[in-house]
Order: structure tokens, then C-alpha cells, then sequence
């Protein structure tokens, strides 16, 4: 274009260019917002991992007591510590890149909260690619570093992950073969935004902590290898008595059949652990409370001599008399829920049903014939139904709660390793609750964000879902996992009985082979 030779004129041919030249350099907020997104779920999906392993390592402390896992488990765990520590220290180097990253666009804390030139396009190509710093030649290496020592920790870790260990560093396949083909650095950070710089940083470091995690369950597995048999025997579930006084002592002891010292069972009533005392029988003592019905859900679970854990539950009730001769029970629990017709058995009384009148303080309750009532609350905390009959009335206390949220699953699973074709055959997300004591109570799922990344992904995609079933976006994402890959889905909503509600967490997938 030939400039004017009018002043004014070639002042506004300038000012065109200039502005040309900044609209090209723009990035614009939705692919920052997507970015940031992105990178938000990879931190989640860190802290689940870091969650998981660490509940592994308990596992393995409680091994070293055992006295048939003793030996083998102070084999395996110095070996996933060794893991832990070579994972540890790559995630504090990745970190340090991107502080690195923030810094060097204009990093300060905003009300408590860090903020930075998130769309500065010259920040990550200084560091990584320009010569002279040699930061991105130097991540490539310390990764294929890492990736080289936490297999060699051992022969089997090695056999078992060396083709599958989910940290691919080959370089990325660009649109334009004749940018960046050889050059690692070049293809993942020249004239990257900041925040797709940091993304990509905690994308690495995801595929760390899945390395991690993987081989720290690898270790925990060959631990579980144990062969144990049983030396001693004790009777399941008993309780001292089905009718009681307020104030008398509920006795409920829990055990199983067949156990092993080195092994005991594991024993919880209402969810709570009981400990064990020297035969391995769980003792558990409360006093009587109101009047009414009751039950206490026992659980026993323990290794079998092939190393399989078996679970026998059962359900312990008991009638807690009153000095009225009334009785008020809970048919289904003693507790009262939020959003569904609780049923009530009212029996007692010197003149028969007719003469029993029920009030609650929080909600409704309505007589349905025969001592048969149903109860509405309304606020969680407690209620308290009050009898009369005979002119006299007998409080009775319940708890009151809502509903427990469902668990989100993607066919028979709630999360962790799945095949990938199986989680591919699935066609969306169901919302199920798991044991609650009212049957037929159903939750919809009406919205959720699918976040996939790792292995077939370069930065992580994301779809928002709306419904149950995934959508043509979702599935998209999807056929392209591979073994490697890690869904994750948050921001999970459902619909129920009780209106609905955002799940708290996150659910990751770990699609393997």
C-alpha cells in the first residue's frame, strides 16, 4: 500500500496498521476462560490423586504391624516412597516454572488473590524456547529423567509400565509441518498465552501424579499378594436383648466366623469403626434412650484366605419401652428425611388408637389408620413428635436430615481405572444412591463439565453437558481417549425429591488397556 503524501492522511494509514497489528495479537477471553478451566480441573484431579495414594500409604503403615504382611510390605514400600519422592520433586520443578511464568507477566496479589497478564504471548517463548535460558530443553530432559528412574525402581514396575506409563514427551503434530516439527520446545510453548502455558506445565504435572499413583497401587497390590489362614473362631452378631428400658445398656457384639490374628476384621456399627478387644470381637455398649424403635446397621469385613475382602452386614433392632406404654418408631430409620413421607407406627395407650393424638414441631404428620402415620419435615436438625393419650404426652426425639447426594456413575463405576473401550460403550452419567434406606428414591442428572486430558490430549478438551446422556460434543472428546487418558466430571447438578443440588468433588476416570 503506497502511503499519501497528506500528513493527516498518512498519520491514519499508521494508526490502521498499528491497530491491525494489535488485533492480530489478541487473544480472546473465551479461549483464556477455556484455558483457565482446564487448568483448574487438573489441579482438582491432582488433589484427588494426592487423596487416593495417601490413603494407600496409611494402608501400607497398618501392613507393617501385620505380622503375615510385615516382610513383604517393607519390601514394597521404600519402593513406592521412592516414587512418591521422584514425583514430589518434578512437581516442585514444574511449580517453579510456573511461578516463573507469572512473574515474568506482571505478577501481583489482588485482595488476596494473584493476578498476571494471563494473555502475555512473549512470557513462555523467553523462557522456553528463545536461546541462551534453554528452560524448555531443560524440562524435556528432567521428564524423560523422571519417566527413566521411577521405572527403574524395579523389574516388575518396569515390565508392568514401560509402554503404558501415561507421560507421553514425543513432540506434537502440528498443523503447519514446517513450524516447529523438531523442536519439542517450540511446538508447546512459541507464542503460547500464559495461561495455556500453565496449563500445559499442570497438565505434566497430572501425568506425574497418575505415574505416581499408578505405581504406588502397583506396590500396594504385591503387598495384598499374602496368603493368610485362619487360626481362630468367634460367633458373627449378637445383641444382650430386643426390649429395653430407657437407660438400660445396649450391648451389640461383632465378629466373623473364621479370622486370622495377623488379620483381623474390621468391624462398624452406623459407620462407625468398634474396636476389637483381645478373642477380635467388636464390643459395642450404649444406653437406652426414647421410646420407640430402633435398629443399628453392623458391618464386618476381612481378607479370606485368598486375600478377597468379604463383607457380612446385618441389621440389629431393638424396642426401647415406654413408662406411658407408648411407643412411637420410625418404620424405615430413626432418622427423618427431607423431601419424602416418612412412615410412623404409633402403638400404645390404656384405650386403643382412637385416644392417641400426634403433633410434630417441624413439619406435618398425618394419621393414616391402624397407628400408621407419615411424617414431613422440613428443616434439618431435629424434630420432635408429641404424643397424648390419656391425658398424658411423651416427647419423642429423631434427628432430621436431607437426603445424602447420589453417587455420580458412568456405567458399573464411580471412578478410578476402567478400560477405555468399556467407559467409550457408555452412552452417559447416572446419578444412584447407594444403600439409603428408602427404595424408589430416584435423583436425575441435569447438567455436568467433562474435562479430558493426558495421553491423546495436548492441553486437556472440555465439553459442558446438559442432561444425562452425553452429548455430540461430549462424545467427540471421548473417541479421541486413549489408555492414558483421564476424565474427569464436576460441577456435577441433579435433581431430586428435595430439589436440586450441585455435587460436591470431582469423579476422574484413569482409562487403562
Amino acid at each position: 500500500m503506497s502511503l499519501p503524501k497528506e500528513p493527516r492522511q498518512k498519520m491514519i494509514n499508521v494508526m490502521y496498521l498499528v491497530l491491525t497489528a494489535l488485533l492480530a495479537l489478541n487473544v480472546s477471553s473465551e479461549i483464556l476462560n477455556a484455558f483457565k478451566t482446564v487448568n483448574e480441573s487438573l489441579i482438582n484431579s491432582n488433589k484427588s490423586i494426592d487423596e487416593k495414594n495417601q490413603t494407600i500409604f496409611n494402608s501400607f503403615k497398618q501392613e507393617l504391624n501385620q505380622a503375615e504382611k510385615k516382610q513383604i510390605a517393607s519390601i514394597w514400600l521404600p519402593k513406592a516412597e521412592q516414587a512418591q519422592k521422584l514425583a514430589d520433586d518434578m512437581i516442585q520443578y514444574l511449580a517453579g516454572l510456573q511461578l516463573t511464568l507469572k512473574q515474568d507477566s506482571k505478577l501481583e496479589m489482588v485482595d488476596g488473590k494473584e493476578k498476571y497478564n494471563e494473555d502475555n504471548l512473549d512470557a513462555a517463548t523467553r523462557l522456553f524456547v528463545e536461546p541462551g535460558k534453554a528452560k524448555g530443553e531443560e524440562l524435556r530432559q528432567k521428564l524423560t529423567e523422571f519417566k527413566t528412574k521411577i521405572l527403574a525402581i524395579d523389574t516388575a514396575i518396569f515390565n508392568e509400565f514401560s509402554t503404558t506409563l501415561p507421560l507421553n514427551l514425543s513432540i506434537p503434530q502440528s498443523s503447519d509441518n514446517k513450524i516447529g516439527k523438531d523442536d519439542w520446545a517450540f511446538s508447546y510453548f512459541h507464542m503460547t498465552p500464559t495461561i495455556a502455558a500453565i496449563t500445559i506445565l499442570s497438565k505434566f504435572q497430572n501425568d506425574v501424579k497418575n505415574s505416581e499413583a499408578q505405581i504406588v497401587e502397583f506396590c500396594h497390590k504385591k503387598v495384598g499378594e499374602v496368603q493368610i489362614r485362619y487360626d481362630a473362631f468367634q460367633a458373627l452378631v449378637g445383641q444382650n436383648a430386643e426390649y429395653l428400658m430407657p437407660g438400660a445398656e445396649l450391648r451389640i457384639t461383632g465378629g466373623v466366623g473364621a479370622y486370622s490374628k495377623a488379620s483381623l476384621p474390621t468391624v462398624t456399627i452406623d459407620g462407625a469403626i468398634v474396636p476389637l478387644n483381645a478373642e477380635g470381637v467388636a464390643e459395642y455398649k450404649a444406653s437406652a434412650g426414647n421410646p420407640g424403635t430402633y435398629s443399628k446397621k453392623v458391618r464386618v469385613s476381612f481378607k479370606d484366605q485368598n486375600g478377597k475382602v468379604q463383607v457380612l452386614e446385618k441389621e440389629v433392632k431393638y424396642t426401647v419401652g415406654s413408662p406411658t406404654d407408648i411407643t412411637v418408631s420410625a418404620d424405615a430409620v430413626k432418622v427423618l428425611y427431607i423431601g419424602v413421607a416418612n412412615p410412623i407406627s404409633i402403638t400404645g395407650g390404656a384405650k386403643g388408637a382412637e385416644s392417641i393424638t400426634a403433633t410434630i414441631d417441624n413439619g406435618s404428620i398425618s394419621d393414616k389408620g391402624n397407628g400408621k402415620y407419615e411424617a414431613n419435615v422440613e428443616t434439618p436438625g431435629k424434630a420432635t413428635i408429641s404424643v397424648s393419650s390419656d391425658g398424658k404426652t411423651t416427647p419423642f426425639n429423631f434427628k432430621v436430615k436431607r437426603i445424602p447426594s447420589p453417587q455420580p456413575m458412568v456405567g458399573q463405576s464411580a471412578g478410578g481405572s476402567i478400560s477405555v473401550n468399556t467407559f467409550k460403550a457408555q452412552v452417559g452419567v447416572r446419578a444412584e444412591l447407594i444403600d439409603f434406606v428408602f427404595q424408589g428414591i430416584k435423583y436425575d442428572v441435569t447438567s455436568f463439565l467433562l474435562v479430558a486430558q493426558g495421553k491423546g490430549f495436548q492441553s486437556g478438551e472440555f465439553a459442558q453437558n446438559r442432561g444425562a446422556y452425553f452429548t455430540p460434543e461430549a462424545k467427540a472428546i471421548i473417541e479421541k481417549c486413549k489408555a492414558g487418558s483421564t476424565v474427569v466430571l464436576q460441577d456435577i447438578i441433579v435433581s431430586g425429591p428435595d430439589g436440586s443440588r450441585k455435587l460436591d468433588g470431582v469423579v476422574a476416570f484413569n482409562l487403562t488397556p
